[in-house]
């Protein structure tokens, strides 16, 4: 007789206990958020959503959030307008210094984010001056485009190079050819590494918190500001939502796109 996979057996066990040391903290928060207690506590002192509605009352969240919202849209669209011609050049071409620039385009991921927004504050925003938001719209970017060209090299690796070449060889230029035969088809790796790179971005929080100035923070930054100041359950709720809104965002790519294909 087979053994179901949720048998007791010592391996099945230690499974369990992983998972739930990975998803325990989120179960707390979650349930935290719905506390009717006027203080962040566990367990909860009763039942409410009094916080959850709170969240959406805060002025300073909801500007944080569109600016949060506008790097990332902005800084990942940009991400793959760099990274999509990039990812095609390294994979249709034998560029002399292709695997530098790998090396190179996957820095900001090798790189602590901390150092990343340190660096870029010693060195562009105080002697040049750059504006903060230009600063963190750079920084987004940078740290969005290694997995814009990890997701599409992987989508144009599964692409046969000959169906591009027919086309050219049917009359079609180079330039109609990417256009009508290879975008279409890597459309959905592009999609999977926008929704990767808006996570990534909207979730960002060391180099965001030292590129922050007045009037200018991202909605991580403002949690973090908010606490040091309040200690109520309304960011156990704000954090509960976001997570929601991240897994939700991935599970409709997961089964529209297809989104462990690509990544």
């Amino acid at each position: 007789m087979t053994q179901s996979r949720f048998s007791p057996t010592p391996s099945n066990m230690i499974l369990w206990l992983v998972i739930l040391f990975l998803i325990g903290p989120f179960l707390i928060i979650v349930a935290a958020s719905f506390s009717a207690g006027d203080t962040l506590a566990f367990p909860p002192q009763g039942f409410s959503v009094k916080w959850i509605a709170k969240v959406f009352t805060v002025e300073s969240f909801r500007q944080s959030f569109v600016t949060s919202m506008v790097l990332a849209i902005g800084g990942t669209l940009l991400a793959l307008l760099l990274g999509v011609p990039a990812s095609y050049a390294m994979s249709r071409y034998r560029l002399p210094f292709a695997e530098t620039v790998r090396t190179i385009v996957s820095a900001p991921v090798i790189v602590p984010g901390i150092i990343v927004g340190l660096a870029l504050l010693r060195y562009f925003v105080v002697p040049i001056g750059m504006p903060i938001t230009l600063a963190l719209f750079l920084a987004h970017t940078a740290l969005v485009l290694p997995y814009a060209v990890r997701v599409v090299s992987a989508s144009l690796g599964n692409l046969r190079s000959d169906m591009e070449e027919a086309a050219v060889l049917l009359g079609c230029s180079r330039v109609g050819a990417f256009f009508r035969v290879v975008l279409p088809n890597i459309r959905g790796g592009i999609l999977s590494a926008f929704i990767l790179g808006f996570v990534t971005s909207f979730n960002q929080v060391p180099v965001s918190l030292f590129l922050s100035g007045p009037g200018v923070r991202t909605l991580p930054v403002d949690m973090l500001g908010y606490m040091e100041i309040v200690f109520d359950p309304s960011i156990a709720a704000l954090s509960s939502l976001l997570a929601f809104l991240s897994m939700g965002i991935v599970l409709l790519a997961e089964r529209f796109v297809g989104f462990s294909r690509y990544v």
